[in-house]
């Protein structure tokens, strides 16, 4: 039982923290997040940790040859959502310094942005089905509760250490935040096609 919780928690760790830095890129972006909204920010990224290695296993004991085809596309469909996103936000910074007006309602992250930052953070999580392949239905989901619980208490920090350094560095805080959430799409890409490929 010790060597499960502790297998899970390394778990959590590593997984969780692509959606950390970007809860420290979304904390950069939005300095005046509200508490309840920081928390509903870090609980939907902990719902897609929870979801996506879930989802893995279920496919793993089910449709595994599909999922082996599918799995190639992970590191592409993680790049193009966190480039496209922080590319946004390069591009928001840039305009903005430039004079031109800029959208204030931009500055906040809606549901839509969430969700896919959400997916987009977690989709190579589906991989871990494979690492927890030999766990019954109930040990895989508690082990998805331990990374879940991991990645909500690393977001909430995450978030409030954006939000300090957004304070600070207010007229690149976008920027910075978008060149985080690139270099996470690029991160996730040349680490998946390596682990393809090896």
């Amino acid at each position: 039982m010790i060597r499960f919780i502790l297998t899970s928690i390394l778990l959590g760790v590593g997984l969780t923290m692509d959606a950390f830095s970007v809860s420290i890129a979304n904390g950069l972006k939005e300095s005046n997040m509200r508490k309840i909204k920081m928390f509903f920010v870090a609980f939907t990224y902990a719902f897609f940790q929870f979801l996506m290695p879930l989802i893995g296993w279920i496919c793993v004991h089910t449709i595994v040859t599909k999922f082996k085809i599918f799995e190639y596309f992970i590191p592409w469909i993680a790049l193009i959502l966190l480039l496209f996103i922080g590319g946004k936000m390069i591009f928001e910074n840039i305009k903005k310094e430039s004079g031109e007006e800029v959208d204030n309602d931009y500055k906040k992250i809606g549901i839509g942005l969430l969700i896919i930052q959400g997916i987009a953070t977690s989709i190579d999580a589906l991989s871990v089905g494979f690492t927890i392949a030999d766990y019954n239905f109930l040990s895989s989901l508690l082990c998805c509760l331990i990374i879940a619980f991991i990645t909500l208490s690393f977001c909430i920090f995450g978030l409030i250490f954006g939000k300090k350094l957004g304070n600070k560095f207010s007229k690149r805080a976008e920027l910075i935040g978008g060149i985080i959430l690139v270099l996470i799409g690029l991160e996730i890409f040349i680490s998946g096609m390596i682990d393809l490929y090896a």
